[in-house]
């Protein structure tokens, strides 16, 4: 990470400095850099205080290292991961996210938070990319716990329904990389994208809905409406919200 931006002190970004479209073609060709596979994503890039660039061996055999257990997908400016650091601080995660201002903004914000608490913020981190081509790029099979899909972008014309982020193909490599009893959270404000991934995970069978009793419990769920810019935007403007929240299960075949 770099630290372009950020004053001393830990001062955080500012968004207008960082403003991009709302939302990218995620069909389209970009220019960035992929991991041929997660073996080579480089951990000491976003979580230093864990895997340090520099740390010599000292003859004794290494502890297995932590792996990253949480994907926000479509990260935004990194509200949810900021909420869910201090609620997790011995998990990893990261956000993934497409356009290129709105990542570099989250790595200052990341960068600002840890300078300005020490010991904390090390758990998260951001890396740009496009997670509905490069998921198994970055995460071995049955490796995530939680992945969060929330606001995505619509699409609202039929056409265009193939750039949704939750499909049922998509599905596939989502459950390849989530652990079983792992669980997948989205939420919207547009019914009808909120009925299309509800449909997707049903129809799905390594995903089964997790019982609203047991949502209502999850201190997680809370931060689905509250900590992004997106759902504090709804908010304000007294829309509402569908979720769809679906445990990954086994098949016997597995």
């Amino acid at each position: 990470m770099t630290t372009n931006g950020v004053g001393g002190g830990g001062k955080l970004p500012r968004k207008r400095f960082y403003r991009a479209r709302a939302h990218s073609n995620p069909l389209s060709d970009s220019h960035f850099p992929v991991p041929i596979s997660p073996k080579e994503v480089d951990l000491s890039q976003h979580y230093p205080r864990y895997f340090p660039a520099d740390k010599g061996s000292d003859g004794e055999e290494a502890a297995a290292p932590q792996q990253i257990r949480f994907a926000d997908v479509g990260c935004g400016f990194g509200g949810l991961l900021v909420g869910l650091s201090p609620l997790f601080p011995d998990t990893l995660m990261i956000g993934m996210e497409l356009r290129d201002k709105v990542t570099e903004y989250v790595k200052e914000r990341i960068l600002a938070l840890r300078a300005a608490n020490p010991g904390q913020y090390d758990n998260i981190s951001v890396v740009r990319t496009n997670s509905m081509k490069y998921i198994p790029n970055y995460f071995r099979k049955a490796q995530l716990t939680k992945m969060f899909f929330l606001f995505p972008d619509p699409h609202f014309k039929e056409k265009n329904h193939r750039r949704r982020v939750i499909s049922m193909q998509l599905l596939d490599e989502y459950a390849y990389v989530m652990e079983v009893g792992g669980i997948i959270y989205t939420i919207t404000d547009v019914e009808e994208l909120g009925e299309w991934m509800r449909s997707c995970l049903e129809k799905h069978p390594l995903f089964e809905t997790v019982p609203e009793e047991e949502i209502k419990a999850d201190p997680v769920f809370k931060l689905l409406s509250t900590a992004t810019e997106e759902s504090q935007k709804v908010a304000r403007n007294g829309g509402q919200t569908f979720h769809a929240i679906f445990r990954r299960i086994s098949l016997k075949e597995e």
